[in-house]
């Protein structure tokens, strides 16, 4: 794969590419199925989307905060995103 114009390194690619995955997948998941606004854990009404935008959101920031106060691996940050985003998906 040819990258080299934007400096992409294939674990970007990937990460670029699982967000278009998930995406895609919300668009079919509400054309199928409509979601109703509900409220969890989180302190507003909200639908998948928005679920989703803050899931997405917090693991950015949990990324960000590990690359700034630890030198352990980012792999533990990527462990500790998909259980927030999984949580906030579910509950929030």
């Amino acid at each position: 794969m040819n990258l080299e114009w934007m400096a992409w390194t294939p674990v970007t690619a990937g990460f670029f590419l699982t967000i278009a995955v998930i995406l895609i997948g919300m668009t079919i998941w509400e054309i199928v199925s409509p979601c109703v606004a509900r409220r969890g854990f989180l302190p507003l009404t909200t639908t998948r989307g928005d679920r989703l935008f803050i899931g997405l959101l917090g693991s950015a920031y949990i990324h960000l905060s590990w690359i700034g106060l630890t030198t352990l691996p980012v792999w533990i940050a990527t462990a500790i995103s998909v259980c927030f985003l999984v949580i906030v998906m579910r509950w929030g």
